[in-house]
Parts: C-alpha cells; structure tokens; sequence
C-alpha cells in the first residue's frame, strides 16, 4: 500500500470523511435505506462511539472505516471473540489505490489488539466490488448469519480467523 497512510480522524476532517462515506454508497442504496445517508454523514458520532479511521493519499482524505471496538453500540453481527467494522468507504477517484485493504487490514490489527480471534462485517448485496476484496483478505460468506435491519435492505455477512 505504498502511498497511503492510515490514521485516526481529525475533527476538521469529519465533514470530508461524511461526504467520502456518502459518495461510495450513494449509488448501491436502493431506496429503501436512505435515512442510512444520515448515519454515513454522521462520523462525528461514530468516533464518539466507536473508532473512525481514514486513509490518506498525498494529504488527501479518500477513504474511511469504523472499527467496533468491545462494547461499542455500532457494533452489529460480530460475536465476543471478534472485531468488527463497518461503513468501509473509499472515495470512487481514488478506488484501486489500495486505501480500501489498508482500511480493513488496520481494523484487523485493532481487533487483535482487542484479543479477538476472528473478525466479521456486514455488506449491503449490491456491494459487489467490496466482496471481492473481502475475498483477497480471506474473509468467507457466513449465510446464516445474513440479516435485515430494515425491510428490503439485505445484508451479507462475512468472517474471517485472524
């Protein structure tokens, strides 16, 4: 990942991370989860509640994740021996750039960190570019544990052993 520094957010840098979040989602939502628009702006509550981290690429901000730390209310599927991350966005001008691996690759060392053994993560179906990258990084669909917050929003479930 030559050329991409990751780090934890800056408060002057929450309103960039909300508009990257809104940017690679905004066309794989569906209609039927757009108040979760609302929730992709809103890092500053997330990094209150949870761990926001970004990645930077000569100085600029293209890419943002929440990683769910023990305890943490932003945390949904993962069980009590893994991490777990949400809301992985990489600004669409800089995907490839390989700031999205860096993201997920960071939150599995937190989660060592943590003593967890496993990691695990939700995905919106239409997700399909983020599925193969899970699938580099060693991540495997776990059907049984796909889900629903809200009718006609499918979410994949995916883990890994770290």
């Amino acid at each position: 990942m030559t050329g991409v520094e990751v780090r934890r957010i800056r408060p002057e840098e929450l309103e960039r991370a909300g508009d990257v979040c809104v940017a690679a989602y905004d066309p794989l939502l569906t209609g039927a989860e757009d108040d979760y628009r609302d929730r992709l702006r809103d890092v500053a509550t997330r990094d209150a509640q949870a761990e926001v981290w970004v990645a930077v690429v000569h100085d600029e901000l293209v890419g943002v994740v929440t990683y769910c730390p023990p305890g943490s209310p932003w945390r949904e599927i993962g069980r009590d021996d893994e991490g777990e991350f949400r809301m992985l966005a990489v600004d669409p001008t800089a995907q490839g750039s390989g700031a999205g691996t860096a993201l997920a690759r960071l939150c599995e060392e937190r989660a060592r960190e943590h003593g967890a053994t496993g990691m695990a993560l939700s995905s919106l179906a239409t997700m399909t570019t983020a599925h193969r990258i899970y699938g580099r990084l060693g991540y495997e669909r776990e059907p049984g544990r796909d889900w629903s917050p809200v009718a006609g929003v499918d979410l994949l479930a995916f883990s890994k052993r770290l």
